[in-house]
């Protein structure tokens, strides 16, 4: 066997790890489910948005006491909720993702300068 087809043969081992690594991360992300808040932290926010990892709305909490604020207050802390709630999602999927990085291709693997 040539060193040639050794070396396709371990790419293509290496990019099935990998795509069986996406399909479990795939699932994991549909399983997650992240809290975003606005005024306040945890259980105490005013305003709660409950989505899961494909960015769907589960849940939102809005605490009585926000309706006695003026609309533009309100809107702000709903937005501010969903964007907190996002960019917990998005932390979450980089660090998922971040596994398939510690898959090494075999040297030149890329390479265009050989």
């Amino acid at each position: 066997m040539s060193n040639d087809k050794l070396g396709l043969n371990e790419i293509m081992k290496r990019a099935k790890e990998m795509q069986e690594q996406l399909a479990q991360i795939q699932e994991q992300v549909t399983k997650l489910e992240v809290t975003g808040s606005a005024g306040g932290a945890g259980a105490s926010a005013l305003v709660r948005v409950v989505m899961d990892g494909t960015h769907n709305v589960k849940r939102i909490t809005i605490d009585p006491i926000v309706f006695k604020e003026e609309k533009a207050v309100i809107e702000d802390l709903i937005t501010a909720a969903f964007n907190d709630a996002t960019r917990k999602i998005e932390d979450a999927l980089r660090q998922k993702m971040g596994g398939l990085a510690g898959i090494q291709m075999p040297d030149g693997f890329g390479d265009t300068t050989k």
